[in-house]
């Protein structure tokens, strides 16, 4: 891979996870203001074979924090178990996965570049090149959990709106 493997994922983790702790105070106070359990929003899916929202929420910090160390181990075994229904336990994994990335270097990934990362995930067992990894599995996933979290979101009726799954955008001037 040409070009920086931190400046192609890390810096995308980092702008997303933080909509993902407003969309997740959002929630709590949407069901706090329409007397909603916090377990039924946080168990709400898009389709019965999807994961519910708790798990979604789980998967962004899985798919970020969890992937790059991961690849700077070089294996990675999956969890699969369902977190609480809890908005704080939640939002101190989303933030915590934000200071745990912040704490990575680029000298850090560049070092695990050449490298491979072995995966266990249930029964199976998986093996990419790191980029390939960071880049076409754990970052595609990231986003594709982030806003499956933002539709079910949506779709239970959180006033939200696009802005608020996308943040301020870095434009130049």
């Amino acid at each position: 891979m040409s070009g920086s493997l931190h400046a192609a994922t890390v810096p995308h983790f980092l702008r997303q996870l933080p909509q993902m702790v407003a969309l997740l105070d959002k929630a709590e106070a949407f069901c706090a203001e329409k007397a909603i359990s916090p377990v039924e929003l946080l168990g709400a899916r898009l389709a019965d074979d999807m994961w519910p929202l708790s798990l979604q929420f789980r998967s962004c910090w899985s798919h970020s924090a969890d992937a790059v160390e991961s690849a700077l181990a070089g294996k990675r075994d999956v969890d699969f178990t369902e977190p609480p229904a809890d908005f704080e336990w939640l939002r101190e994994q989303l933030t915590e996965a934000i200071a745990r990335l912040e704490a990575v270097s680029p000298e850090d990934i560049d070092r695990v570049k050449d490298g491979e990362i072995k995966i266990a995930a249930g029964e199976h067992r998986l093996k990419f090149a790191v980029p390939d990894y960071l880049v076409d599995f754990a970052l595609p996933n990231f986003y594709f959990h982030s806003s499956i979290a933002y539709a079910i979101l949506r779709s239970r009726g959180v006033q939200i709106g696009k802005a608020d799954y996308l943040g301020s955008l870095p434009l130049k001037g």
